[in-house]
């Protein structure tokens, strides 16, 4: 049997027009219909459209923030490694996951707590405006809140989108109650794929705007 769609391009652009139709009267705001469909597309997982939940104006100030230098921080090499950095660096920003740093992990290790916790202290640290992009760990979510009720951090969007079953539930929902900007996959679901994907979403959106 040919394959009717050969190319990577061709591919994708099949993949997003299967997902609108079967998405079918379903409607999104547009900027947000592009982070809906992207994860969609990431996971295959349909539940996405209703899971994911955007603060007011998220979107626009994530890309805003993009197009002004913002670094994007993660929890887990994978999420960075899956973060397009050549587009990000044309707007001057870079992605950083500081949790497999040996000093991370020999702090951690004497204070008796986890890497996820002292590398979020870590990023709190960074001298530019942060987008934190949070796929695995709920305690870096959680220390993220603290730090933001502390008037310690003030990030310039948070997603998050850790799974699993333990303080991930939690993790999440204390993100959307303490009123940062945020994109977060209520629930169990998500990964360092989603949250890559949400992060990609918004440079694709930000590159058409710009016309790149």
């Amino acid at each position: 049997m040919d394959m009717q769609y050969k190319t990577p391009a061709e591919i994708e652009k099949r993949s997003f027009a299967i997902i609108t139709e079967e998405l079918g009267e379903r409607v999104f705001p547009e900027e947000i219909a592009p982070v809906v469909k992207r994860v969609i597309h990431t996971t295959a997982d349909f539940d996405y459209a209703d899971n994911l939940v955007f603060s007011e104006g998220a979107v626009r100030r994530a890309m805003d923030a993009i197009r002004n230098g913002a670094h994007v921080v993660t929890d887990t090499n994978m999420a960075k490694a899956g973060i397009n950095k050549k587009i990000l660096a044309t707007f001057g920003g870079e992605v950083h996951c500081f949790v497999a740093d040996p000093d991370v992990a020999e702090e951690a290790a004497r204070r008796k707590t986890t890497r996820s916790i002292v590398s979020m202290e870590r990023a709190a640290k960074l001298d530019v405006p942060v987008i934190f992009a949070i796929g695995n760990a709920p305690t870096a979510l959680m220390q993220l809140e603290k730090m933001i009720r502390e008037q310690r951090l003030t990030p310039e969007l948070v997603i998050g989108v850790p799974v699993g079953f333990v303080n991930v539930e939690e993790s999440k929902e204390r993100i959307i109650a303490c009123g940062v900007p945020h994109i977060v996959a209520r629930g169990r679901k998500g990964g360092s794929n989603v949250a890559a994907a949400i992060v990609n979403a918004l440079l694709y959106q930000l590159t058409r705007r710009e016309g790149f």
